[in-house]
């Protein structure tokens, strides 16, 4: 009999089952994972090459999505609602406590840097944008997957650790059992941190509970390049930053900066999208900087929600890869931007995308917001923003609805724990690994 069998080996299940550890070493643990263990981790997307994996371990196995850049932001300003969810203060104080484990499995390696700047912040304001605020710790894939398999190597000897294993059900009666493809399991409480890839079977298993997800959250935005030197006077005194626009129909926020950066393809949910890639992931800097501005829609479920990703995203990518790209200059004159003028713009693409018109391709609010925000940032940086900005069609973030928990996170069905992104409040690294921590410290 397990005291505690988590399933799902990202980030917030590998921090709760690190501080249990921590906390009750009597404790008899077991962590599940449908992937594979770190050093068996590699999928062909990572080297832009189509995927191979019959699970795929870009984004399933241990670390989960930790394992790509492993940017931790600490702050309760975005990333999820953890702090409202169990206060600001408590929520702070956690995700330190991450930085300060992760520090102690090699983390330190990476510099701390914060991105708060009181005159940025009040010169935002008088433009109609706000500052979000935060402290980040930014591994980068090499020093991410060194602090991971570190953290695999001390668990493995605490812990008992399946990978390459489906769970089929879980069944709750004096205590939980777990049916898997490699034996069942007995527990007395059951934590599910499978994250968004695990998002499915999640709402199959607590249906079979009688637990019933709500709303759920789509985040879709325009990617853009820029000048790598267009936005210097806000970036004087922080790395990056994150701006946010609010108006009557629509809200917007910057997402992934990158400085120096490059754009890469996002394989996700069977779609194709335009993702930033810090420079730090190659050894020569690039020459633009680059962002998402990603605007909030609300669904009625997480189907409808997927449905209207693959809607949009799916129909630029034609079933293929396709991603498009717009200059700044032709979507101001509702021009189509063509392969020959991109081929001698000044500011050269990172990424092969296919010359078009986005407003042929893109819902009407996303463009809007978009020219709505470059309007405020140019004044904000007291310059016109480059027309031979690039454009790219279109990114996208996914939440998990909520499925209703209590303050400790646990569901209706006693003993049943969920916790990251499969809560629903967290998403981002951060805020999911404290999520774990918070868990482990209440029992």
């Amino acid at each position: 009999m397990y005291d505690v069998t988590i399933i799902g080996a990202g980030v917030s299940g590998i921090f709760m089952a690190y501080q249990l550890t921590e906390l009750h070493p009597e404790y008899k643990i077991m962590l599940i994972d449908k992937g594979k263990k770190l050093s068996d981790r590699n999928c062909r997307l990572g080297s832009q090459q189509e995927c191979s994996c019959d699970v795929c371990d870009q984004y399933i196995g241990f670390a989960g999505l930790g394992k790509s850049e492993g940017k931790f932001n600490y702050t309760n300003d975005f990333g999820g609602s953890l702090g409202r969810k169990i206060g600001t203060a408590q929520s702070e104080k956690l995700m330190w406590e991450v930085d300060r484990i992760l520090c102690s499995f090699g983390g330190d390696k990476a510099e701390l840097y914060h991105t708060y700047s009181s005159e940025l912040e009040e010169k935002a304001k008088n433009v109609g944008l706000d500052v979000f605020t935060t402290s980040v710790r930014h591994l980068g894939t090499n020093l991410s997957f060194e602090v991971f398999q570190n953290l695999y190597e001390y668990l493995l000897e605490r812990i008992d650790l399946r990978f390459k294993t489906d769970v089929y059900s879980i069944e709750k009666a004096e205590c939980f059992e777990v049916t898997t493809s490699t034996g069942n399991v007995k527990t007395k409480n059951v934590v599910i941190s499978t994250g968004n890839s695990g998002s499915e079977w999640m709402y199959a298993q607590c249906e079979q509970l009688g637990l019933v997800p709500g709303p759920a959250r789509l985040d879709l935005g325009i990617r853009v390049e820029m000048r790598g030197d267009q936005l210097t006077s806000i970036l004087k005194d922080t790395f990056e930053t994150k701006l946010h626009i609010q108006r009557e129909a629509f809200e917007g926020t910057t997402y992934c900066m990158n400085p120096n950066g490059r754009i890469i393809r996002k394989y996700q949910h069977g779609l194709v999208m335009p993702d930033g890639q810090n420079k730090r992931e190659k050894n020569a800097p690039g020459n633009n900087l680059n962002f998402t501005l990603f605007v909030p829609s609300f669904y009625s479920s997480k189907e409808e929600a997927d449905n209207t990703a693959h809607q949009i995203i799916g129909g630029i990518n034609r079933g293929g890869e396709r991603i498009v790209v717009q200059r700044l200059r032709e979507l101001k004159k509702q021009e189509a931007t063509t392969s020959a003028i991109l081929s001698s713009n000044s500011i050269v693409p990172s990424i092969d995308g296919e010359a078009g018109n986005l407003i042929d391709e893109v819902p009407n609010i996303y463009l809007r917001a978009l020219q709505e925000f470059l309007d405020c940032l140019e004044r904000l940086i007291g310059e016109p923003i480059d027309g031979e900005t690039l454009l790219y069609g279109m990114d996208g973030k996914f939440y998990e609805a909520k499925i209703q928990t209590n303050d400790h996170f646990e569901t209706k069905v006693g003993g049943l724990f969920l916790i990251g992104d499969c809560s629903g409040e967290t998403h981002s690294l951060s805020q999911a690994a404290a999520s774990g921590l918070y868990v482990a410290n209440l029992m």
